[in-house]
């Protein structure tokens, strides 16, 4: 099993990671929640979105990961 690239274990936890995230905010935005391929989708789209901020701007792909879910939050409430 390779721990980095597409396929590794580190990306498959920064989905699930994502995933968790995304599901936390819909239940308390009391949002209706996708269906669990919408949200794997979303969740890879979130995180590569994250490594290409961070590749630009150096940041932690963790912490690009939480602001973007807080958007989507935000998103949601309104």
């Amino acid at each position: 099993m390779t721990i980095f690239g597409k396929n590794g274990f580190i990306r498959k936890q920064e989905i699930a990671f994502a995933k968790k995230l995304l599901i936390s905010q819909y239940k308390s935005s009391g949002a209706a929640l996708p269906d669990e391929a919408a949200i794997s989708a979303y969740a890879e789209k979130i995180v590569d979105e994250a490594h290409r901020i961070a590749k630009k701007g150096g940041s932690s792909v963790l912490e690009i990961l939480k602001t973007r879910i807080r958007e989507i939050k935000h998103s949601l409430n309104k």
